[in-house]
Order: structure tokens, then C-alpha cells, then sequence
């Protein structure tokens, strides 16, 4: 299920659900079980006193959010300040402090090949410090204001 996307009936079969959550799991780790137990692992380095799945929630948030932005013409060029601007709307997910971690191994995340071996923790740091120093644009609103 997709971030926003609630449905209070559901008429669906169990073929039909197990289908969705074959779908999903194919969509958040494409290389299977290895991917998600490497990626649970570098996050549990990274960050050890969060709870795993907890974080695995915070991650695919993040992912689709990222997946979302790199359709939008306009934030390519500056994928970082983006996410870390459009994840204020996501604060009980993903904490804005815990962003730049998340990015990090998004980014990373998309890197990855058959092989699902992720950066070392120590480069995984030096990059998370690298979006620690964007800053969020707070002149960013949703509502414009007339000028009188």
C-alpha cells in the first residue's frame, strides 16, 4: 500500500492480496531477503539504538518519497534539499533529524546490485554528515500570500 492510500473496504481475495504484498516486497527489496537482512544490518551499525522495524518503515517512506521526486523535472538537480524539505510533511514517520540518514541509504540503496552489499558504515557516515550540512528551506510554503 502506498503512502496515503487507505481504503476503509477492501474486497479482495487472498490471491489477490497475496499478489500486492508479493508486489511490494519485490518493489522495496528487488534482490530479496539477503538486500533487506544487509540493509537491516548497516542501519543497526549506523544507528543502534533504533528498532529495526521501525526503521524499515522510516527507510521505505523515504523510498518511495525518493522514487517520487526523481519523477519531478524540477528536483533533480538537487534531490538532497528536496527530500529533506518534502519529509516535514512526514514527521511521524521519519523524524527531520533522522532524514539525512535515511537519504543516505536510499541513495545507497539504489546502488545496489545482485551482490547487495551496501557502503561500509564509515563511508555511509561521511555521507549522512554531507546532507546534514543542506539546510531545510523554511521559505518553502504551501499557500502563497497575496500581496495587497
Amino acid at each position: 500500500m502506498a503512502l496515503g492510500e487507505m481504503k476503509m473496504f477492501q474486497f479482495k481475495s487472498r490471491e489477490q492480496l497475496k499478489e500486492e504484498e508479493e508486489e511490494y516486497a519485490l518493489w522495496a527489496f528487488p534482490h530479496g531477503e539477503k538486500q533487506r537482512e544487509n540493509l537491516c544490518a548497516l542501519i543497526k551499525e549506523l544507528a543502534p539504538r533504533k528498532n529495526a522495524q521501525s526503521s524499515l518503515i522510516s527507510f521505505l517512506t523515504c523510498k518511495e518519497l525518493y522514487e517520487k521526486a526523481l519523477k519531478k523535472p524540477d528536483s533533480k538537480h538537487d534531490i538532497a534539499n528536496h527530500m529533506l524539505n518534502v519529509i516535514k510533511g512526514y514527521q511521524q514517520l521519519v523524524k527531520p533529524t533522522e532524514m539525512p540518514m535515511y537519504l543516505a541509504l536510499v541513495m545507497a540503496d539504489a546502488e545496489v546490485d545482485e551482490s547487495c552489499e551496501y557502503p561500509p558504515a564509515d563511508e555511509m557516515s561521511a555521507r549522512i554528515q554531507e546532507f546534514e550540512k543542506l539546510r531545510i528551506d523554511t521559505s518553502i510554503r504551501l499557500f502563497k500570500r497575496k500581496k495587497k
